[in-house]
């Protein structure tokens, strides 16, 4: 078992590369294009994948990169969601006095 180790791990890193390369917006590739990023990656098993993290993508310090998006909020510190269910609640205060 421990004789596959070495192709477990090199084909861990390839498939990890190969997706982080297929979900990572264009504007976001360096140096190449998207495709020819892929091509390298499947082509060159062990230096396509390192040179991919290693140089293939912008990367910020913080965040992951994911700094620009808009930040996930939880339900009862949304403004908006809170705004729904206060209209909800008197849409349905208003429907039980229209019955009485």
């Amino acid at each position: 078992m421990l004789r596959y180790l070495p192709f477990l791990l090199i084909l861990a890193l390839t498939i990890y590369a190969f997706i982080d390369c297929l979900n990572t917006p264009e504007e976001e590739v360096k140096h190449l294009p998207k495709v020819v990023w892929v091509i390298i990656i499947l082509l060159f098993s062990i230096v396509g994948p390192v040179v991919w993290l290693a140089a293939g993508k912008k990367r910020s310090a913080v965040g992951g990169g994911r700094a620009r998006r808009a930040q996930w909020v939880a339900p009862d510190d949304n403004p908006e969601f809170l705004k729904s269910l206060r209209d909800e609640q008197e849409r349905k205060k208003d429907t039980g006095k229209d019955k009485d």
